[in-house]
C-alpha cells in the first residue's frame, strides 16, 4: 500500500501532456546550462594549467623542453608530470568549490 501512494502522485503529475512536455524542455536547458559550464571551466582550467607550465620554465636554470626532449631526461620528465598532475587537481578542487 505505502509503494503505491508514493508513485500515485508522480503518475498523475506525468499524466497529461503538457507538464511533462514542460519538465523536459526545462530538464535539457539545466542540462545545456551545465554542459556550457563544464566547458567554460574546461578551458579556464586548460589556460590556467598552461601558465603554470611557463612560469615553471621561466623560474628553472634550465630549459625543460630542451632537458626532457633533445636530453631525453627521464627523471625531469617525471617530476614535470608529476608537478602537472598536482596543479590539475588543485584546479579541478577550486573549480567544483
Amino acid at each position: 500500500m505505502q509503494p503505491l501512494q508514493v508513485l500515485l502522485p508522480l503518475a498523475q503529475a506525468t499524466s497529461s501532456g503538457l507538464p511533462a512536455a514542460q519538465e523536459a524542455a526545462s530538464g535539457m536547458s539545466i542540462l545545456g546550462g551545465h554542459v556550457l559550464a563544464a566547458v567554460i571551466f574546461s578551458v579556464i582550467g586548460i589556460i590556467v594549467l598552461g601558465v603554470c607550465i611557463l612560469v615553471m620554465e621561466k623560474l628553472t636554470p634550465f630549459s625543460i623542453y630542451h632537458e626532457i626532449v633533445e636530453e631525453h631526461n627521464q627523471a625531469l620528465g617525471t617530476i614535470v608530470g608529476a608537478i602537472v598532475l598536482g596543479i590539475s587537481l588543485i584546479i579541478a578542487a577550486a573549480i567544483l568549490g
